[in-house]
Order: C-alpha cells, then structure tokens, then sequence
C-alpha cells in the first residue's frame, strides 16, 4: 500500500535543496526542522561538484552542510570494491569523532565511516582503513602518519573537505596539509570551510581550490528593539581580585554550564583549585593533559557531573558541546576573532546564552576594538557587592520555597510550625528558618568581603593614545600577572654591579618591546621540565643566553610549572633557540623544546 501522508515541512525544506529520500527520512528521524542559511547554501552547490569556500562561524550547522551532499553523491555511484573516496580533514580527537558520528547517522548505514586522529592506536585505525571504508574523517597529523605507512590509500579521493581550516592553521599543521592536498587527486571537489578568511586560508584556496564558488554566511545580528541573543557583559577587576569576582558573578548568574576561557595552563589548574574550593564542581582541560584525562573531563561535563570547564583555547578547538548557558572570558582574548569563537560556543540553537569577560581597567581600549568588530555594544557592569549578593541568594531561596510549597507534603513539619507559631509570629519563625538555611550551606554571606572597584577612563585620553607605540597591539601574558606561583623573575648576573639582578615590573613587561630584529613580537617556548626538576628562571635565562648566544634582555616572560616551563623569545630567534637548545642540557639533563602550541 502506498503511503500517501504528506511529508514533514523539514523533509520538504531538505528535499527541496536536492537531498534524497533516504537522507531526508534519516533527518526527520533525528529531528532536523529546517536548513541553516549554511545548508540552504552549501548544498545545492557542494551537489554540482563544485569547489567551495565557506566562510561561517563555529555552531551553524557546517558539519550536515558537507555531509549530506557527500553521502548522497557516493551513493549515486558504488564501486565493486569499496575505497575511500570521501575524506574530510578537521583540527581535532574531538572534532573528529564527532564528525565521524554524524556522517554515520546522516548515512543511516549507506556507507562505512572510519574516523583516525592522535590518541588512539594507529594499529587498529589501520585495521579498519584495511577492511575498507567510503569515508574517512581524519586529522592531518594521524593522517600523514597513515598515508606514509601506506595504510591511507588517497588515490580514488572524489571529495576532500577542510573543516575548521583556519583552526588548523592556526595549530600548526600547515605542512602537513599541503602534504596531503599534494597526494590527492587533481581531479577532485574540495570545499574549504572556516570561520575567518586570512590570508593563509586564501593562499590554500588559490593553490588547491579550482575557481571556488565562495559562500559567506553573515554573523547573526539581533533585529532593530529586541535583545541579543548572546547578552554580552564585561565586568572590570583587578588581576588579584579575578578568581574571587569570577565567584561572585557565577553566585549572581546561577548559570547552568559555563566554559571559562584562560591564556596559559598553569592558570586553568590554578583557578580550578580555586574555584572548586567556592563550591563549584570545576574540570580543567588545557593541552598538557593525556587524551585518556581529556576524554574523562569531557564524560563528566557532558553528563552534568561538573559545572564548569575551565581551559585554554587550544584544548577546547573542534569541541562541539551543547547547552552551553555560559562562556566566561577570563581574560580578554588576543584577538577579536578569538573572541567571536569562545562566545560562538553559547546561544545555540536559538536558546539564549549570555558571554562574561573579567578585564583590568587598562584592557578597555581593546574591549573597544572587540565592539567595533562584532558590531554590538558590551555592557560594562560593576562587580556585584555583597549586598547584591544576599539579595540574590535570597530570590533564590524564595523561588525554591515557592516551589516546594506548590508541591504540598509538607503534613510531617506542620506540628513544628504551629507549636512555634503559639509562641512567636510566624513569619518570624519563617525567617528564622530560612537563616538557618542559609548558614547550613554557608550562604549568609557575613563573611563575604566586597571587592575593590578600579576606576575606568571610558573615554580613553588622548596621552594614552599617544604612547601606543609603547603598548602591545595584542594582549600577551606576563609572567607575573598569569601564574601567581610562578618562582619571580632571574637573571643571572653578567658584571653589571650597578643594575639590579631582578628587574622591576616597568622593566619586564617592557623586554619584549625594547628586543631587537623581532619588532617586539614574542613567541613562547616550551620546555620540557620544570619545578619537579629543580628548574628555576635563572637556569632557563642562562642556558638559552648561554647556549643560543643571545642577550638575556631580549627574553621575555617565563613561567614555571611543576613538570614543564613557558619562556618567552623573540618570534625570529625562537628557531635559533630551538636548534641550541637541543643540542644541549639544562640541569644536565636533554629535555624537549619547541614552540609552544597555546603561545
């Protein structure tokens, strides 16, 4: 008998773009409602055989953009024996998993999906590359490693797609990419997509894209009188006082889940001890953890067992989690695009979210930069004081007794009250209830200390702007503002009885200004051996002067972490550094150096 019910509107809307039954039967059963503006876009063209270019943030909805018209066009043709034809690189374990899943249940079992990235046992990856697979989701580190094996075999390549380029890009693994491009065939579709569109992603796209229709999907902006739907608020706070404000607005917030953003992974382990000693349920993931840690911090965020993630942006890069309520800035990023990318990671799927960023008063000038780029206003708010505090924690008692009320039951402590009520008022008694409450869980607040508000020039005066030349055009972390248990800053001494062996803090944070041949720019180093070792910051400075012939003054800031280091180099000398210091020891011992991946 024929089934003559009408199809659904999100079967008609995918449908209607040239998506098959087949696929459009697997989107209703997951749901799917509707194209994005990525999909109603990229389909049509990605089903022509076209190259592409996507230019679209991270959450709108690029992963079924590529995916569906790559199911549907190797369907359309099947080889007697099954090859990878399909293959689609991303920057990311995680991101590649999740990719990996999605194309498996777009296909609902019409084609076999094999994902292979770093972390996992390449003996088994290369097991099921060898039982054949039609698409493979890969990152380029595992994928290079595999294609020199011989294990990826490239040659039948119908469809590559670069996910998230600019973020491999930015992690390094250019070379790698260009390998791989250079081993597929000429005579392929590729579609680029990214979230920004530098000069290195167009570079690629000239070199390997054959005249490339380009898509731009445009950042979603709120209608003229009604709210965004990411409110985006700032609040200024001096560094001492960052951990403690970020408590107290977390108090004010109640937010559901937050990812809370930081420059270094020496400050993600030390805010989450923080944090966890406030009574948070806190997680860090920064990329000085195995992928076996990794993965369980993720279980436990996903499954509610933690409230808040706190990481740097490297760690968090290709991580798709839903229902984010909450990002916090905990310190300004770098870069307005990297704002744009920590925020893009809440307000999903039209439910609201709201962005925090904790900045120093000297940050507002960049705050402002950030507000030009992304074409809304931040609203700069004043660290909640205690009294907003106990107000606060007040609603949410009232609400949560308002609640318990409507549910009834409440016949076994009916006797307490009215014998009570014969001696005193009851609402008395209610008051003194709700106190002792409060006091249990620690929540009335008498120990609560206000926070110091730093005055704000919100207009910025000309004479600042004068000394720019003087400033950083980005926000690069100071030893001493990024690591309060850092060791202090040494240098040894080179006869110079008349300066001090430990520079002043105009001093260090000037270093990177006042270097040579680099313009300024620095880079950090990462060094494998710290505390634990016996390092200090003068063994650091003295080998590296010592070894790559360079002034200590042209060093930057270092940190010391338990079992690794952070030193700052000029960008044109860092390989110079590198190639000392391999060749050397520090401490009498070889340790590893390179080029630190979070810098």
């Amino acid at each position: 008998m024929t089934d003559t019910r009408r199809p659904s509107a999100s079967t008609e809307a995918f449908a209607a773009l040239g998506i098959s039954d087949h696929l459009c039967a697997a989107l209703k059963q997951l749901g799917y409602e509707e194209p994005t503006p990525v999909q109603r876009e990229t389909i049509p063209l990605f089903l022509t055989g076209r190259d592409l270019t996507v230019l679209a943030a991270t959450g709108t909805g690029k992963t079924a953009a590529f995916a569906l018209p790559m199911l549907q066009r190797l369907a359309a043709k099947r080889p007697a024996r099954r090859t990878t034809r399909g293959v689609v690189l991303v920057p990311t374990r995680e991101l590649a998993m999740q990719v990996a899943e999605a194309v498996h249940k777009y296909g609902r079992g019409a084609g076999v999906v094999v994902p292979v990235y770093g972390g996992a046992s390449i003996g088994q990856q290369i097991r099921a590359l060898e039982r054949g697979a039609d698409v493979v989701v890969a990152t380029p580190g595992r994928a290079l490693d595999l294609l020199r094996r011989g294990a990826l075999n490239l040659s039948a390549v119908e469809m590559l797609v670069l996910d998230e380029a600019d973020e491999m890009l930015d992690m390094g693994f250019a070379e790698d990419l260009e390998e791989i491009l250079d081993a597929v065939p000429d005579e392929r579709q590729t579609a680029l997509f990214s979230a920004t569109m530098s000069k290195r992603i167009e570079a690629i796209a000239e070199r390997h894209l054959k005249d490339p229709h380009r898509v731009a999907i445009a950042r979603e902006t709120a209608a003229i009188g009604k709210v965004p739907r990411v409110r985006q608020l700032a609040y200024v706070v001096g560094r001492a006082h960052k951990a403690l404000a970020l408590q107290r607005v977390l108090d004010m917030e109640s937010p559901e889940s937050v990812i809370v953003f930081c420059r270094t992974r020496i400050e993600v382990d030390d805010l989450v001890e923080k944090i966890t000693a406030h009574g948070y349920r806190a997680a860090a993931l920064h990329g000085g953890m195995a992928q076996r840690q990794r993965d369980s911090v993720m279980k436990r965020f996903r499954s509610g067992q933690a409230d808040l993630l706190i990481a740097t942006d490297v760690a968090t890069r290709g991580l798709d989690i839903e229902q984010i309520s909450h990002v916090v800035n905990y310190d300004l990023p770098s870069s307005a695009e990297a704002y744009v990318h920590r925020i893009g990671r809440t307000g999903r799927a039209g439910r609201p979210g709201t962005a925090i960023t904790l900045i120093d008063a000297r940050e507002h000038r960049l705050l402002k930069n950030i507000e030009r780029v992304v074409r809304q206003k931040i609203e700069v708010c004043s660290i909640p004081t205690v009294a907003d505090l106990r107000a606060r924690r007040l609603d949410l008692t009232r609400a949560s007794i308002r609640e318990r009320l409507l549910q009834g039951g409440l016949d076994d402590v009916r006797p307490v009250i009215e014998s009570l009520a014969a001696e005193f008022d009851v609402v008395d008694v209610a008051a003194a209830a709700v106190h002792l409450a409060h006091a249990a869980i620690g929540r009335d607040g008498d120990d609560v200390a206000e926070i110091p508000a730093p005055h704000v020039n919100r207009g910025e005066s000309a004479g600042r702007d004068r000394s720019s030349a003087r400033e950083r055009p980005t926000l690069r972390p100071r030893r001493h503002d990024t690591d309060e248990r850092a060791e202090p800053f040494e240098r040894p001494k080179r006869g110079r009885p008349d300066r001090a062996e430990r520079p002043d803090r105009q001093d260090r944070a000037g270093r990177a200004e006042r270097s040579g041949g680099s313009g300024g720019r620095m880079v950090r180093l990462f060094v494998g051996a710290g505390r634990d070792a016996g390092i200090r910051p003068a063994d650091l400075v003295g080998a590296i002067a010592n070894e790559a012939g360079i002034s200590a003054r042209d060093l930057g800031g270092i940190e010391i972490g338990s079992r690794f280091s952070l030193v700052e180099v000029p960008e044109d000398l860092a390989d110079s550094v590198v190639t000392a210091m391999r060749r050397s020891t520090l401490r009498g011992k070889k340790v590893q150096i390179r080029r630190d991946r979070e810098s």
